[in-house]
């Protein structure tokens, strides 16, 4: 199965992670690089997910999924190791048109979390479409190492470049140069 790469602007989307245990923890600390508009809803909440909670001041309930808790999201995670659970909330996603993402389940997947690289404006995505999470990791780990300190600066003259010059082909070209001779010269 391939999955199509996007990067999802989350601003105006609301996300529920069902699960409080360590993939519900780690599926929670990526989601933070991208939004704080996230609850949580599981039976049991362990250290980490309770401290990571207490300290981004999210909501979260203390008790089983209910139907219709997704209701409200644009997105659900459903991070428990209950397969019958994951189902029901899978295919209640569809009646709420919300994305849905079962951990370890690619049945239950609108989409899957790829291994990533985030250095401020810059995020890399890496996956394998599922055929091996292990793979994506270290090829992270490995690009990760290539990528300058300096990075967030350059992309933030480029920003403040894009949105002072004015659009057309000579911008275009003159961003395209500058980009090129930025990365031609890590290799130096």
């Amino acid at each position: 199965m391939n999955y199509f790469p996007a990067f999802l602007k989350l601003d105006d989307k609301k996300v529920l992670i069902v699960g409080g245990g360590s993939i519900a923890y780690e599926k929670l600390v990526h989601l933070l690089d991208f939004t704080q508009k996230i609850d949580i809803i599981a039976e049991v909440f362990s250290q980490e997910m309770q401290r990571k909670l207490e300290e981004h001041n999210l909501h979260f309930e203390k008790r089983s999924y209910v139907k219709g808790d997704i209701a409200a999201y644009a997105i659900v995670i459903i991070a428990v190791d209950d397969i019958p659970l994951q189902a029901e909330i899978f295919e209640e996603s569809k009646q709420y048109k919300c994305l849905c993402n079962a951990v370890d389940s690619v049945d239950y997947c609108d989409f899957i979390f790829p291994s990533y690289i985030k250095k401020d404006d810059l995020t890399i995505a890496v996956s394998t479409s599922g055929a091996s999470p292990a793979m994506a990791k270290h090829l992270r780990r490995y690009l990760q190492n290539l990528i300058p300190q300096g990075i967030g600066a350059f992309l933030q003259e480029m920003r403040s470049l894009r949105e002072t010059l004015p659009k057309g082909k000579e911008r275009m070209k003159m961003l395209d140069e500058k980009a090129k001779k930025y990365i031609e010269s890590w290799s130096k």
